[in-house]
């Protein structure tokens, strides 16, 4: 599978490849593997926190929103966009919160990202550096040349 995008000269080219093998079942919400090409952008771990620093949210789903539209602000800092993620790890510090609100998760990361599910890792960790945050995720994004 490929997803695509306009090159400014109304021609569109493939913004990366999903990478499924044959016979595997189909992830959901994650892709297996990406393979891209072009500039790589990596965005440093964001936490739940506004641009001021600020947490407005105490609870997952609204740090996560917060954290993923923190994610999509570094990106656009590059000229790139949700679309060009390729990879993302969450770290989360309780497991259990993040399964049992997996829907409403779901439901603000396809608001924030779209429709796009990069290779994913969510990893579930003893505490984040920021007593507050629930939720903290790095990504790496390919800009096509």
């Amino acid at each position: 599978m490929t997803d695509k995008t306009s090159n400014g000269h109304g021609a569109v080219e493939p913004v990366h490849t999903i990478l499924q093998p044959e016979g595997w079942a189909k992830p959901i919400g994650y892709a297996n593997g990406v393979a891209a090409r072009g500039r790589t952008i990596f965005v440093g771990g964001q936490i739940g926190w506004n641009a001021q620093c600020q947490f407005e949210h105490k609870d997952l789903v609204g740090q996560t929103r917060q954290t993923l539209e923190n994610i999509v602000a570094v990106l656009a800092e590059a000229g790139a966009g949700p679309e060009h993620i390729t990879s993302m790890t969450w770290y989360l510090v309780d497991k259990k919160d993040y399964i049992a609100k997996r829907r409403e998760l779901g439901r603000a990361y396809k608001e924030v990202i779209g429709r796009h599910f990069p290779a994913m890792a969510a990893v579930q960790v003893v505490a984040l550096v920021e007593d507050e945050a629930l939720v903290e995720i790095q990504a790496t994004a390919v800009l096509p040349d």
